[in-house]
């Protein structure tokens, strides 16, 4: 049994999604359930829409219209037969989100938010089932609501895996015997049937959750770029293929940023010694990376780069230690208002952070620090980290370059710097 992923490069265009059914067509045979994303930049718009709908500013009609489009041109591109019964599924399933945009707002935001957002990710996998039946692969399309159950933490869903496991078990296998599942990543709910979503970027954890429950020999997450390499080619005009990778290794890459793989994807994988591999769509002949258990260190240095950084800088107002109390204190207000830190320093008197710059968060957290503490900021400063550094590594990195932090071990080296 395989679970197979595909994000929205995969699915972008009509073209990207005869790839993917070419690419599932070949493993159909066996038992394949295929997690797709939002078709390309689906999310970003409905994410746009939800802030403007909320704030009752800005056209998120316009938005609205702009996303029944794209899908409508991928549906023109392919099917030829515009009475096709996945116009009418598609047009009802903007219409529930209309429905919502009729009202004003009278929800918290992150419930609206996971309630818009998420339709990006049904109509994909819409599509793409309709597409693969039509070319007549045997397929099921499954609401992924119906089985991955969360609690009531919308934006960051947390997994109930004991009702989880139950349902996919109780369901799933018989479907397999006979047809490719095609079901949505990012998305579950909650007992009152609410959706929710599990983190942006969460279809590989969706992925993961399945193959999980499922007992899969391997899990295939298909990707723009050959595998898993050394550094983003966004950064670096040479990168190099990692060929395999160890749990670890894999999930210290993530924690640090490595934006390949969700963070949250590796450690169901890892309890049940599921192979991760990580392919690309473009040449699905190629070999890719293999995460899964092994001795095999990183083969050559890992740089991961995180922009639009915020560096703040945290003192007692009384000059008191930073001790256990204020510790505890900070941590909880970061956790409250959604701040992850990507790298910390602590001092006797001080503690700093650099934090991605995400907004109207950010400034409640200050407002609430600054009762207690002495709070300085500078943001726009890029955050590098290099796993299996040398000397060499970060000279490469640093030119032009002012270093405001540094931290190191023995295995990784994180440096929050500026443009001079």
């Amino acid at each position: 049994m395989q679970v197979f992923k595909f994000g929205g490069a995969s699915v972008k265009n009509a073209e990207n999604i005869k790839n993917v059914t070419s690419i599932i067509s070949k493993y159909k045979a066996s038992e394949l359930l295929v997690v797709v994303s939002a078709i390309d930049i689906t999310t970003n718009k409905l994410e746009a829409l939800t802030k403007n709908y909320y704030h009752q500013n800005g056209d998120f009609y316009g938005l609205l219209e702009e996303v029944k489009k794209d899908h409508f041109e991928v549906l023109n591109d392919l099917f030829e037969d515009q009475t096709h019964p996945i116009y009418d599924d598609i047009i009802n399933s903007f219409v529930e989100i209309e429905w919502i945009l009729e009202e004003e707002p009278q929800d918290p935001y992150d419930y609206l938010f996971d309630q818009i957002v998420s339709l990006g990710e049904i109509l994909s996998s819409k599509i793409l089932a309709a597409y693969c039946t039509h070319i007549g692969i045997a397929t099921k399309w499954v609401d992924a609501r119906d089985y991955i159950c969360t609690d009531n933490t919308y934006r960051e869903g947390i997994v109930d895996w004991q009702q989880t496991e139950d349902r996919i078990r109780k369901d799933l296998p018989e479907i397999l015997d006979n047809h490719v599942i095609i079901t949505q990543g990012f998305i579950g709910s909650t007992s009152e049937n609410f959706t929710t979503t599990l983190g942006r970027e969460g279809s590989d954890y969706s992925a993961a959750i399945f193959a999980s429950c499922l007992n899969a020999e391997d899990i295939t997450i298909w990707k723009d770029v050959p595998g898993v390499l050394n550094a983003d080619p966004k950064w670096f005009e040479r990168t190099e293929l990692i060929p395999e990778l160890s749990y670890t290794d894999a999930i210290e890459l993530t924690y640090y940023g490595a934006t390949v793989i969700h963070p949250k994807t590796i450690k169901p994988l890892q309890n049940k010694k599921i192979t991760l591999n990580v392919r690309s769509f473009i040449n699905p002949e190629g070999a890719g990376t293999k995460i899964r258990t092994t001795n095999q260190t990183l083969p050559v240095p890992s740089f991961i780069f995180k922009v639009n950084q915020v560096f703040i800088n945290i003192l007692p107002r009384d000059f008191s230690f930073i001790v256990e109390d204020n510790l505890s204190h900070i941590f909880n207000l970061f956790h409250q208002h959604r701040c992850k830190i990507n790298m910390m320093h602590h001092s006797a008197i001080s503690f700093s952070v650099s934090i991605d710059d995400t907004g109207e968060n950010i400034q409640k957290l200050l407002i609430e620090l600054e009762k207690r503490f002495k709070v300085t900021m500078e943001k726009g400063l890029e955050l590098i980290t290099i796993r299996y550094y040398n000397q060499e590594t970060i000279d490469r990195v640093v030119v032009n370059k002012e270093i405001i932090r540094e931290l190191k071990d023995s295995y990784t080296c994180q440096m929050l710097v500026k443009n001079i």
